[in-house]
């Protein structure tokens, strides 16, 4: 059978509501990344295939597309769906009946009912009764479709389940929007290669990353709106500290700044909260169901934000706890309604369906580009042409770095890069990675590591970063200057997003200019010296560093990491990969002195 005959007979065999009306500028029921997934399957009939594609783009879609085909052949006689969570694996379900498929997403022990073609469940129930599984698999032809794949190297526990129960598998599709991870655990089922620079990393069979999904029209173009500020707090020894949110700061007191900001009783929460919603309303001018979803750390932040949030709006919002036996029902019910606002600890960071989501509030502690690219994935996926997503955020330098790098591809790597002198912000320990995959609100032991009391906060607005460029100066809440941000449009094509995002700038360095001093409403640098800085030029300035040090390396004898640390500490600031463009150039000029005097 050619590919394209393969390929109608599995749209021919989908209901024709299924997967509904696909976004503009695709092909025919199924998207065009879908349908070349489907033709190169159809084509090379692999025993394992390993589709990345980014989060919003429809991978349920071409999963049960495939599923759908290969029952129809009678290639697999059963399936078996493997999901993060008792969220997701329901939702499998439900999308798997809309196309005739019929899935148990309670199945626990036992011969499997005869009205179902089998099972949805979890990583953590394979993990439980790995030969459960093991002997379902064996008994009938089956394809394994291994959603969200990463969370299979969450513990060696569940790796080693999961390849238990499904090594005789018929066929298994792995499924992953952000496959790269921190750590070293290997991914079951996944194939590595190894680079010319001798590191290993994963192998897909299909990669469709946010770069072209946004060039398709198939995920929303995001703007991401900064917020620094003044922050107070007190430290397990008595000590009073005083900094702003985004300057220069020791790992520990970023930490302890960012964990001030976000503290409800504060100014920061509140003035963010407010301006998110201002932003709600204008993007509901041009989607009238949007809603905005605040990501919150643990269940006294969410229950204090969701407060917040009814004293601003004067309506409730939904507050979704992991431990709450009801959470998918309120999630469900959320997704259905026409409500404003949402507030979830972690949970719904990952494979949760809400399309109409379209503002966010990152306000968590969790930093690694994992669980960022799934959070940002819930306000991308497109339903129409135009839809823009906004995400606020506190200025933190990972923040920022990973708000950049958006269009990135990155592959999960097996060792640890070795390259002298550079510095990777990629490489979080694994204690912080188990951090952001946590279901349960389980005590992190954060609070005795950086014990601090909150004393005050307040916001200000920083910037706007889009497409790796950064808009905007520093304004006061409330001022014009930030009423002119959250005013923009939320119907607009990217190309419209970048020339309103140039216009508003220009309009502000002018009214910047014609203010005297006393009365400008900035609160650092004047606007001739905040220029925009894309990351194409970031990444020169921090690659000029680099060969800045290497040469001071050899005119002294000492290490890169030295050189680096003396950098760090002379001039202030995080890791140079962290680092902002004036912190770089003024490492630069630093090493550029140091070398002057030693001729």
């Amino acid at each position: 059978m050619t590919t394209t005959a393969a390929s109608s007979a599995s749209s021919h065999h989908l209901s024709p509501a299924f997967p509904g009306r696909a976004p503009w500028g695709t092909a025919g029921k199924l998207r065009a990344w879908q349908q070349g997934a489907m033709e190169r399957y159809v084509q090379e009939q692999p025993r394992d295939f390993l589709a990345v594609a980014t989060p919003g783009a429809g991978k349920t879609t071409f999963a049960l597309t495939l599923a759908s085909w290969l029952l129809h052949h009678h290639v697999v006689q059963q399936v078996t769906v493997v999901a993060p969570t008792e969220h997701l694996k329901k939702q499998w379900a439900e999308a798997a009946a809309r196309i005739g498929i019929k899935l148990d997403p309670e199945y626990s022990a036992g011969p499997l009912g005869k009205d179902y073609d089998g099972v949805a469940v979890t990583y953590a129930g394979v993990g439980v009764r790995p030969m459960l599984h093991r002997n379902r698999v064996e008994q009938r032809k089956t394809l394994v479709i291994l959603d969200e794949i990463h969370h299979a190297g969450d513990s060696k526990s569940w790796g080693e389940a999961c390849l238990e129960a499904f090594e005789p598998a018929t066929r298994r599709l792995a499924l992953t929007g952000t496959p790269f991870r921190s750590d070293t655990n290997p991914i079951p089922f996944v194939t590595y290669e190894e680079g010319n620079d001798g590191i290993r990393r994963s192998s897909a069979d299909y990669t469709y990353g946010y770069g072209n999904a946004l060039a398709d029209h198939v995920v929303r173009p995001v703007i991401f709106l900064s917020y620094s500020g003044n922050m107070r707090w007190r430290t397990k020894a008595g000590d009073e500290i005083a900094a702003r949110l985004g300057e220069p700061m020791t790992k520990d007191a970023i930490s302890q700044a960012w964990r001030t900001a976000l503290d409800a009783r504060g100014e920061w929460m509140p003035s963010v909260l407010r301006a998110a919603d201002q932003r709600l309303t204008e993007v509901r001018k041009g989607i009238p169901d949007a809603g905005a979803l605040v990501i919150a750390t643990d269940q006294d932040s969410a229950r204090a934000y969701a407060k917040l949030i009814r004293e601003i709006t004067g309506s409730k919002a939904t507050v979704v706890l992991s431990d709450d036996t009801g959470a998918s029902k309120r999630i469900d019910d959320f997704a259905a309604s026409n409500d404003r606002w949402m507030v979830a600890v972690r949970m719904v960071s990952e494979g949760v369906d809400v399309p109409r989501l379209a503002v966010g509030v990152y306000a968590t502690t969790i930093s690694t580009p994992l669980f960022f690219a799934q959070a940002v994935g819930r306000f991308v996926r497109s339903r129409r042409r135009g839809e823009t997503a906004s995400v606020f955020l506190p200025t933190v330098p990972d923040l920022l770095t990973f708000a950049n790098e958006m269009e990135v591809e990155r592959d999960h790597a097996l060792d640890k890069p070795k390259k002298e002198g550079e510095e990777d912000p990629y490489a979080e320990s694994e204690k912080e990675m188990d951090e952001a995959n946590k279901e349960q609100d389980e005590d992190t032991g954060e609070q005795e590591q950086f014990s601090f009391e909150a004393l005050e906060s307040e916001a200000v607005f920083d910037r706007v970063l889009y497409d790796g460029a950064e808009f905007g100066m520093q304004a006061h809440p409330g001022s014009e200057e930030e009423q002119d941000y959250l005013g923009i449009p939320g119907l607009l094509e990217p190309d419209q997003v970048q020339m309103l995002l140039q216009k508003r700038q220009a309009r502000q360095i002018a009214h910047s200019r014609k203010k005297p001093d006393e009365e400008a409403d900035l609160l650092e640098l004047p606007a001739e010296r905040r220029p925009v800085v894309s990351h194409k030029e970031m990444m020169e300035l921090r690659k000029s560093l680099n060969t800045m040090v290497s040469a001071y390396v050899h005119q002294t004898g000492k290490p890169h990491g030295v050189i680096h640390t003396e950098l760090r500490r002379t001039c202030g600031g995080p890791p140079s990969a962290e680092a902002t463009a004036g912190q770089l150039r003024q490492r630069i000029a630093k090493v550029q002195e140091w070398a002057t005097r030693m001729k």
